[in-house]
């Protein structure tokens, strides 16, 4: 971006402080916490498991045959993604099931699909 270009943008974020961006900068412990997050979702294999599920809840063996590799290696993803607070899972007898904990996670993916996935029509 050329400086004269870098210097509206500036301008406009100055004229905008109300902004939802804005609020986000001004909060360094938001900033740290939706970094935490955007980091553990960016890995290839968390965001296929996060894609794979979309808005169901699944069995962690359904996540295991959905997405092609091993219990072991879905479990330390699934612990990551509970830990940062991105998944919900819940027991059911020697079954655990995971589900997306926020719809507003769904949107961001749906996002981030829009602008990186080709899609071919």
């Amino acid at each position: 971006m050329a400086r004269n270009q870098w210097a509206g943008l500036e301008q406009d974020l100055a004229g905008a402080s109300n902004s939802p961006l804005n609020i986000l900068i001004a909060r360094d412990e938001d900033i740290e916490r939706a970094s935490r997050s955007m980091k553990a979702m960016s890995h290839p294999l968390r965001l296929k498991i996060l894609c794979m599920l979309g808005d169901r809840e699944c069995s962690v063996q359904d996540i295991v045959e959905q997405v092609g590799t091993s219990q072991s290696n879905i479990s330390q993803h699934l612990a990551i993604l509970r830990d940062k607070g991105i998944l919900m899972c819940r027991k059911d007898a020697n079954r655990v099931y995971y589900r997306v904990g926020d719809a507003r996670t769904l949107r961001l993916i749906e996002m981030m699909q829009d602008v990186f996935c080709t899609r071919n029509l």
